[in-house]
């Protein structure tokens, strides 16, 4: 092989490494990525149930692009409030672990401190994880780690009164 050549061809199997090396990690942490709580998209969910603590269960239906409480009479809620808990749904999570790893008394699970279902999907809620702003949320069998921002809360006062 002459020389011009082999100062060609070796920078280009060199690339060429580097590119499949790339690749193969990528491909690598994706296929380990955690992904996010459900595969429901958010904009999709149109029945929401929502108990925090032992208050009752509280259904909300979306119809006509708005959303509506559905416990006795029919009323007109807070669009914001119930698309941020959809959008639970889409949370990333940032660690899977069995549920059979953890005793459910100790991360706050027995009972859940808010127990939101979306679709039918349920979702139990304990407490915040003492590694960081973190809260174990119980689905199928699994536990995730999301951040806390996804934990449902009793709405404000000032939020629930409609224009």
């Amino acid at each position: 092989m002459r020389r011009s050549v082999r100062q060609r061809v070796l920078p280009l199997l060199v690339a060429a490494t580097v590119l499949a090396f790339a690749a193969w990690q990528w491909r690598q942490e994706n296929r380990e990525a955690p992904g996010s709580l459900l595969s429901l998209e958010p904009s999709t969910i149109s029945h929401v149930e929502l108990r925090i603590g032992k208050a009752p269960i509280e259904h909300y239906a979306k119809r006509d692009g708005h959303w509506y409480r559905i416990d006795g009479v029919t009323v007109r809620t807070d669009d914001g409030r119930l698309d941020e808990l959809t959008e639970t749904a889409a949370a990333p999570v940032l660690r899977w672990r069995a549920a059979s790893d953890f005793d459910p008394a100790r991360i706050g699970l027995t009972p859940p401190t808010a127990t939101l279902t979306l679709d039918g999907h349920v979702l139990d809620f304990g407490e915040i994880s003492v590694t960081g702003p973190q809260c174990y949320v119980r689905v199928d069998g699994r536990v995730a780690l999301v951040s806390i921002r996804y934990t449902p809360r009793a709405p404000r006062a000032e939020a629930t009164k409609l224009p």
